[in-house]
């Protein structure tokens, strides 16, 4: 047993794990061996890549418990730039030196257990060098566990706490050990970084790690040797890799590789000298960040005296920018920047006072103070504009700036506030919104750095929203919620709740725009606390009393909380019964939008979109456009981590027949991360005043008096509230709103006021004019830095790795404008003197855009740089010189510019990366590599040049007869696989010799896409792309290029005139010719005409030996004979397939597999020749198609359009009929595409466009321009153009004819579109020798697709060039793709080679089918929705539609207006509303009804019905207009007209001499009322049917048994009240207008009711009365008939002392039952007691 316990003691104590943590030991000195070095680059081999190396030597020694020494000896600092491994470093010394100097003495840090703690170093050694010894001492951080040999925890080191791994491997025979740690950079509870510019990007903190685009982990390995006492460590590595995938490519990253190795030399006895000064903690070994914030990754600067340096950047700026070198007057602008970050406000004030006065100067001083965004900057610029140095346009540009780049901390803020207490800011509204909006984002800003926001920050937005609610100040109020939505604090909710009635009752006083504001404040408050705002947001949103758009604003701010599944469905499950259309259908639209969406983000949202729609879908799916909807555009890559989208919302007022507030923005997505790129929000609301006649007096007459009095008997109801004209807008720039405008009545008043002194539009637009004429002379420069975005972490060696982007965007102009109008302006002026004047301008114009980004990863410290720099141009350049001369009296414009005289650059991006090394001790020696090495390289220029073979055939665009104004095409190209990559230069050139200038697009590029294809690989290297304007030798100098366009009856002179300005051959009796006859002569006319007739004559002859041929798509017309129609029906029928088993094979949604037609019957050709292979019988009553479809069947049908076999063949098999040719023996099905009615419909297009009709035998031309060179010693050139019109009821035309002033050239371009009759249009394109080359025909006309209405547009094209034809197949080749996403079918199958037709087919006025048939292939599809009803009926052609003589396109358009028009009809008991809803109500005899009536506070007519006692058919309608009352009835069965109580005749229109008009006529068997300035388009009165038609304007200001005229379905049975009824009858008496019971016909009156039911609280029956007022016989009559309706109740205990005496309402009481009573509709009156 001894022996046993024995053994175990020795087993364990053999098994304990020496101790591993790396020991110093008292009078020993370590010496190790250091060397570190940092690469950036690509991992591709070949490329240039840029790093430093730092070796020295270590000398540690222990001092005390815990204290150890650190001496650095002999530092040395190389740079590498270069290709590696081939390249060597570069010794630095002066940089050396300056690092050596730093390392003089010793440093001190604490070490214990192999844990490294406080660093103590000299309080003057740079924090650069105290991070350099952090990634020494961070090699020696070593974690160990005794007990285990592979562990996980968090360790600390330079970059923070991360997780790390261990594995041991310990050898203790060997007394040797080995360490291994890993660190995973991206899992680090506090990770050492520094973002900044990053404010409002927003992390996705759901979604997972792998999607990210930078990635970094390090790994160290230790070998450590035992001794007596503890370890040794005798060397240790370290390598860190960073990889940066800006587009998500696994191949497409971008390194940087940092390595360290430390190794042990010596062990001396020699202690380390102790520091000679003071030691200083500097902290642990987390990394430090000072010097490389105020560093730019930009060159270097050293700082030296900083307003010299300032002022020589300065003028070198402006130097540059004069001098066009715009890339260097971007990066001094940066490097201004930079300085203005480090001066102090007296410097910056000496400068401003050096400058200010010279313009050039000041505006690139303001925008670098803007964009520095330090605190003294901020503060100078404040001081600026409280002294008012700055006029009111710089203010407004520099304001928004500087508030977007201040950087956000205690002194700026405080700034800030001063800001919005300052006199000149209040003065100027559109300062204070900018000043309120950008002090909100500053404190999102802030607050964004810190887990909890102060609350005095907000106290100024809270301050501004209280005062302006107690001075009832609406655009106070919206200002503060949008400044607190900047802020986006979770602290100001309960100041926004006080803005919405549902939580503050007090609000529902507020206008609609101020709870809608509220809601939208709470958008990014979402972000912090979503929980909260989805409570809130979801009761908005349920609260039924708010308005529609207040409600689809909480619906957006919903969603933008990410709900889930429970949230969702409750929504979905309220809009089943959701009363109010408009929200139902705005949150279906978005629910749709959401569930179709991609991005990961959004993944459980989609979901309970999907789940949701499902249930809404039966009720909501088809709602018109009347509705409020939103739009979604998007995609996401999974490929790429990136993705947009764009969202529309479009909310619908009910007062609108359109939007009223439409919100559009977009969304990026990258990497986990989202960003509000830009919002753009318009809100509207009484515009419909603008569109209406004004001052008319309505308060002033009868009806509105009389209206009042009528709703006073009306119980409960209310004018709605005025609305005055108002545009809102606002624009927000990464999520931040920055400017906002209201636009009002007072607001247009001020600025005219401000303007020319007057309220008045007339003297605005005088001053205007005059200041016009005065000229502009000026030169505009707008710099501004628009982003800087920097993400820094630390490196294992000390230095930081920084990821930056910068961008520099710079527009200027400079004007010098004259202009002299004569006669000149009177006095008395009026805007239609403008018309009779003639006008000189003179003008030089040179507009300039500038964009420069510099994206750089590498090194960056304030005393070197070391990485890859990536710098990307965009510039726009043009030059606008002309003189002009414009007589609106003579219809002339003239227009004169000099030609090209030397090369410009009108357009150009381009595009470098580069390795570059900089450092501060060699400032002026920059070492920049491309990262693609040099290589032999052709020149293109010595390269012969081979054309292309598609430019040499026949029929290309490169013709010699191409006109001298359309020169020849120049091509260049070229392709190199060399060691320096794959180069790629391209020329495009058209050449207008005539204009003597050459348009060029120039495309070069270098890149390493061929070692691996991403797109990464793609931009490393070098692009050029640039579009230039070239000089073009001509045989004479050309002294100016003149465009000269004369309209009217002066336009045939201008024609002469220009043919006149060469040699004259024709004598002087030659001026006395026929006008026209010469003009024809002079175009070139004659020609075109006779060719015409030739080539036709011509075809017409050959046209029975020539085969039809069916081609490829686009492809040129071929000689090869094929089969004819007859012999290819024979061989197909041997098939013998069935035709439903070839329908279900060939209907597909997508196929990759082209299927060869065997169908070829009598297709049209390219020329429009018809095939006589097959005949068409017109007399049977059979009809049966000759051609065949793939299985080769033969399909008959009964010719009748219900037939069941047409009603079962896909829709691509019918056949469109022709409404002009209405053949009832023709078939209307085609199982075919090439089948004889394309051939006899198409023969249409080339008959009706080859009619040799020149307009211009008849007609003059209505205009003619003229654009010509004018040549020193030669006759211009150029072209002319000229164009005719013949506009007859019946039948139009229009004929453009182009054609070169130059003699010897007989290139033309004829264009000629032509209404053929009512139903038909065609139109061609010709040009050419002649116009004979090439040709486009197209015709759209009406008629029958099977058996509903339908349009159908063809397009023929016999001869086009080959650059067309090319671009056709490019198009071509996306269609089918394109048709599978929008969901529509597609059948492949072959037709003409050059035709193209679209028919729509409308099924029914909000349904069409479409079928497109190209020659190769079938696209379809069945019930497609449209934006607009049309009103036409299934089996109803558009030729049976009214007004058959007008052109059946300009009568379609007035029929969707008309339809879009709202209706009220009574005829007998049957009423539909304004918004469609039909229902029926008997009228109770002899009681007037409110038909319809203005709720408006205008309050201008009333309508009013009622049945007559004699006849249930008959009644009387009384219209009460302005001082109008005018009643319409039947008496002895005529109708009988009353004005005024005054009968007047019916057979003589009577029209009203009031303000606004009114006019009364027979029409047809009654009478028509007219009075559109009132509201009312029409008024149709026979007696037996009243038809009401209000304006546009009227949508949602009616009420009355009619309805509101709101679209509101839902809410039709709307009472006066505003309490919805329970049925069509309780509706419709709420609308009767009671009246004297003695003195009126009628003798009913409103009552409400008693009754006693059983309720649940109760134990016995309960007293219930009535919400609303039931119709009873007034005192002393009995009820002679009754009808049920029901009634809501409200309930009380039987012993409540509520009873029904003195009662007016009970709407505000809650509805316990719904019971039916018994209404009263007829009355007998024997009692009645009336006074005598």
């Amino acid at each position: 047993m001894k022996g046993l316990i024995l053994a175990l003691v020795l087993a364990l104590v053999g098994g304990q794990k020496q101790d591993l943590e790396p020991v110093f030991h008292t009078g020993k000195t370590y010496l190790y061996g250091y060397e570190s070095f940092i690469l950036h680059g690509l991992p591709s081999r070949g490329l240039a890549m840029a790093g430093v190396r730092l070796t020295c030597k270590l000398e540690i020694s222990y001092v005390s418990h815990s204290d150890h020494l650190l001496q650095i000896q002999s530092p040395k600092l190389e740079e590498y730039n270069g290709f590696w491994p081939t390249d060597p470093f570069t010794a630095s010394s002066r940089l050396t030196e300056t690092i050596a100097a730093c390392f003089s003495q010793a440093f001190k840090f604490e070490y214990t257990d192999g844990r490294v703690g406080s660093i103590f170093a000299p309080e003057d050694c740079p924090i650069l060098c105290t991070n350099l010894v952090r990634g020494i001492l961070n090699m020696m951080q070593i974690t160990i566990k005794k007990s285990q040999n592979v562990y996980e925890l968090q360790e600390a080191g330079i970059e923070g706490i991360c997780q790390t791994r261990y594995v041991i491997q310990d050898d203790s025979k060997n007394n040797r050990a080995i360490i291994s740690k890993s660190k995973d950079l991206m899992d680090c509870q506090e990770k050492a970084v520094k973002n900044m510019g990053m404010a409002y990007i927003r992390p996705c903190p759901t979604c997972p790690l792998k999607v990210r685009n930078v990635k970094g982990t390090v790994m160290f390995t230790y070998k450590m040797k035992y001794d007596g006492s503890g370890a040794l460590m005798t060397s240790a590595m370290s390598e860190q890799v960073y990889q940066i995938s800006p587009f998500n490519e696994p191949n497409g990253a971008a390194v940087m590789e940092a390595r360290q190795e430390l190794s042990l030399v010596d062990i001396k006895r020699t202690p380390i000298s102790a520091p000679k000064t003071q030691l200083q903690n500097q902290g642990s070994l987390r990394y430090h960040f000072s010097g490389e914030l105020l560093q730019m990754p930009i060159p270097l600067i050293r700082i030296k005296n900083t307003d010299l340096q300032l002022t020589e950047t300065l003028l070198q700026l402006v130097q540059n920018n004069e001098e066009g070198a715009t890339k260097e007057a971007s990066a001094k602008f940066l490097q201004m920047v930079q300085l203005f970050r480090i001066v102090t406000l007296d410097q910056i004030e000496s400068l401003w006072m050096q400058f200010a006065n010279d313009l050039p100067y000041r505006h690139w001083f303001l925008s670098a103070i803007c964009a520095a965004g330090a605190t003294d900057t901020f503060r100078f610029l404040k001081q600026k504009i409280h002294d008012e140095k700055l006029n009111i346009w710089e203010a407004a540009a520099t304001l928004p700036l500087a508030f977007h780049f201040v950087t956000p901390n205690k002194q700026t803020l405080e700034v800030a506030s001063t800001f919005l207490t300052c006199p000149q800011i209040q003065k100027a509204p559109m300062h204070r919104v900018i000043v309120y909006l950008g002090y909100g984002s500053m404190v999102n800003k802030y607050c964004a750095q810190t887990s909890l926001c102060p609350y005095e920050l907000l106290q100024p937005l809270h301050n501004l929203a209280t005062e302006a609610t107690s001075k009832g100040d609406a655009k106070g109020m919206a200002l503060a919620l949008k400044a607190i939505g900047n802020a986006g604090e979770p602290a100001s909710i309960k100041r926004i709740l006080k803005f919405l009635p549902t939580f503050s009752p007090a609000a529902a006083s507020l206008p609609n725009r101020i709870h809608a504001n509220a809601m939208l404040a709470l958008r990014k408050i979402a972000r912090k606390d979503p929980v909260k705002v989805r409570e809130i947001a979801l009761q908005v949103f349920m609260d039924n009393t708010l308005a529609p758009n207040v409600r689809m604003v909480a619906c957006v701010v919903l969603f933008e909380t990410k709900p889930g599944l429970p949230t969702v469905t409750a929504m979905a499950i309220s809009l089943l019964t959701e009363p109010s259309l408009q929200v139902a259908s705005f949150t279906y639209s978005h629910m749709k939008a959401l569930a179709v969406g991609r991005i990961p983000q959004l993944y459980n949202l989609s979901a309970a979109c999907n789940i949701a729609i499902k249930l809404l879908s039966p009720r909501l799916d088809r709602l018109s456009y009347r509705y409020s909807k939103v739009i979604h555009v998007g995609d996401y890559s999974f490929e790429y981590q990136a993705g947009a989208i764009w969202r529309v919302y479009l909310m619908n007022s009910p007062s609108t027949m359109f939007p009223s507030d439409i919100i559009t923005k977009v969304r990026g997505y990258y990497a986990n991360t989202a960003t509000d790129i830009i919002e753009v929000a318009l809100q509207s609301q009484g515009l419909t005043k603008l569109i209406r006649k004004q001052n008319i007096p309505f308060a002033e007459y009868d009806t509105y008096r009389t209206l009042k009095e009528l709703g006073k008997t009306l119980l409960g109801w209310k004018e709605l509230p005025p609305e005055d004209p108002l545009v809102s807008a606002y624009v927000k720039v990464l999520g931040q709103e920055i400017a906002s405008v209201d636009i009002d009545k007072d607001a247009i008043q001020q600025i005219m006021m401000s303007l020319s002194g007057s309220s008045n539009w007339q003297p605005v637009v005088k001053k205007v004019v005059e200041e016009v004429q005065r000229g502009i002379s000026g030169r505009w420069t707008l710099p501004a830095m628009v982003g800087e975005l920097r993400h820094i972490v630390p490196t294992v060696v000390g230095v930081p790795l920084e990821l930056s982007l910068y961008g520099v965007a710079l527009a200027q102009a400079a004007a010098d404008v004259d202009i002299q109008i004569s006669p000149p302006l009177s006095d008395n002026f009026r805007p239609s003197q403008l018309l009779e004047t003639k006008m000189d301008i003179h003008a030089d114009i040179k507009p300039k855009a500038y964009f420069h980004m510099i994206a750089m990863m590498g090194i960056n410290t304030q005393y070197f740089q070391s990485g890859l720099e990536f710098h990307a141009e965009f510039s726009a350049n043009t030059t606008m010189k002309f003189d002009a001369k414009i007589n609106t009296k003579e219809k002339n414009l003239k227009i004169e510019t000099p030609p090209c005289n030397q090369e410009v650059e009108l357009a150009a991006v381009r595009s470098e990366v580069y390795a570059i090394s900089r450092n501060m001790e060699e400032i002026d020696y920059e070492k920049k590599s491309q990262l693609l090495p040099k290589g032999e390289v052709p020149n293109i220029s010595d390269e012969p040049f081979q054309p292309s073979e598609s430019s040499s055939r026949p029929g290309s665009w490169k013709q010699s007869n191409i006109p001298s104004v359309i020169s020849k095409q120049s091509s260049e190209e070229a392709h190199h696989n060399s060691k320096g990559g794959r180069f790629y230069a391209r020329n495009f050139c058209r050449k207008f010799e005539s204009l003597g200038c050459s348009a060029c697009l120039s495309l070069k590029s270098q890149n390493s896409a061929f070692l691996r294809n991403t797109y990464l690989h793609k931009l490393i290297g070098e692009l050029e792309a640039k579009i230039l304007l070239k000089p073009v030798l001509t045989d004479a100098d050309i002294d100016k290029i003149q465009l000269e366009i004369q309209a009217g009856s002066k336009a045939a002179s201008k024609v002469i005139d220009v043919a006149s300005s060469g040699p004259k051959e024709e004598d002087e009796t030659s001026l006395y010719e026929d006008i026209q006859a010469k003009l024809k002569k002079i175009l070139g006319i004659e020609n075109v005409f006779q060719v015409a007739n030739k080539t036709r004559r011509r075809k017409k002859r050959i046209h029975s030996k020539e085969k039809i041929a069916v081609m490829d798509l686009w492809a040129k017309p071929s000689a090869s004979p094929l089969s004819s129609s007859s012999s290819s029906s024979t061989a197909s029928s041997a098939d013998g397939k069935e035709p439903g088993n070839e329908y279900k094979k060939d209907e597909i949604r997508q196929s990759g597999k082209k299927r060869g037609s065997s169908s070829k019957s009598s297709s049209r050709s390219s020329s429009g020749r018809r095939s006589s292979s097959s005949s068409v019988s017109t007399t049977s009553s059979k009809i049966c198609s000759s051609s065949k479809d793939h299985s080769g069947d033969r399909h008959c049908s009964e010719n009748t359009e219900n037939s069941n076999q047409q009603a079962n063949l896909p829709v691509y098999q019918f056949w469109f009929k022709p409404a002009d040719k209405q053949d009832p023996g023709r078939e209307v099905l085609n199982c075919s595409i090439s089948s004889s009615s394309s051939s006899a419909s198409g023969e249409g297009i080339s008959r009706a466009m080859s009619q040799p009709k020149f307009l211009g035998d008849s007609k003059p031309p209505i205009l003619a321009a003229v654009l010509r060179a004018i040549h020193r010693n030669k006759q211009p050139t150029g072209l002319q153009l000229v164009l005719y019109t013949d506009t007859q009821p019946m039948r139009s035309r229009i004929q453009l004819f182009v054609s070169s002033i130059t003699g010897s050239s007989r290139w033309k371009l004829c264009a000629d579109a032509s209404a053929i009759n009512s139903h038909k249009v065609s139109g061609s394109l010709k040009w050419g020798e002649d116009c004979q080359d090439y040709q486009i025909a197209t015709q759209i006309a009406t008629g029958q697709y099977a058996a509903y209405p339908a349009m159908q547009v063809k397009l023929e094209w016999p001869k086009v060039p080959s650059i067309v034809r090319t671009t056709a197949r490019w198009f071509y080749s996306f269609l089918p793709g394109a048709a599978y996403v929008l969901g529509y079918s597609q059948r492949q199958q072959r037709g003409p080679s050059h035709w193209a037709t679209l028919v729509m087919a409308l099924t029914s006025p909000r349904t069409c089918d479409v079928v497109l048939k190209l020659p190769e292939l079938t696209i379809y599809d069945r019930a497609i929705r449209l934006p607009l009803p049309f009103p036409s009926s299934s089996g109803t052609p558009i030729s049976t539609l009214p007004s058959s003589d007008r052109n059946v396109f300009s009568q379609a358009t007035l029929s969707v207006i008309e339809n879009l028009k709202a209706r009220c009809s009574v005829f007998q008991n049957t009423i539909t509303t304004f918004n469609g809803v039909e229902f029926n109500y008997s009228m109770p005899a002899n009681c007037y009804h409110v038909l319809v009536q203005d709720c408006s506070p205008e309050l201008k007519f009333l309508v009013m019905m009622k049945r007559l006692e004699e006849s249930a058919d008959l009644t009387a309608i009384n219209v009460r207009l302005a001082s109008h009352e005018v009643d319409m009835c039947v008496s002895n069965g005529l109708i009988q007209l009353k004005i005024n109580g005054v009968q007047a005749p019916t057979d003589v229109p009577y029209t009203s001499n009031s303000d606004a008009s009114m006019l009364i006529s027979s029409e047809k068997e009654g009478l028509s009322l007219k009075a559109p300035d009132y509201g009312i388009d029409k008024l149709y009165y026979d007696g037996h049917r009243l038809e009401i038609q209000v304006a546009f304007w009227m949508a949602g200001k009616t009420c009355g048994i009619c309805g509101k005229y709101d679209a509101e379905k839902e809410r039709e049975y709307q009472m006066p009240s505003g309490y919805l009824a329970k049925d069509a009858v309780s509706f419709g008496q709420s609308w009767i207008i009671t009246e004297d019971p003695c003195s009126g016909a009628c003798k009913l009156q409103r009552k409400f009711v008693q009754i006693e039911k059983p309720v649940a609280f109760e134990p016995k029956a309960a007293k219930c009365f009535s919400m609303e007022p039931v119709l009873r016989c007034v005192e002393g009559c009995s009820a002679a008939r009754t009808v049920p309706v029901s009634v809501g109740f409200h309930c009380v205990p039987a012993a409540s002392a509520l009873s029904l005496e003195g009662q007016t309402r009970l709407d505000q009481k809650s509805e316990d039952v719904v019971s039916t009573v018994a209404a009263h509709t007829a009355c007998s009156c024997q009692q009645q007691s009336c006074p005598a």
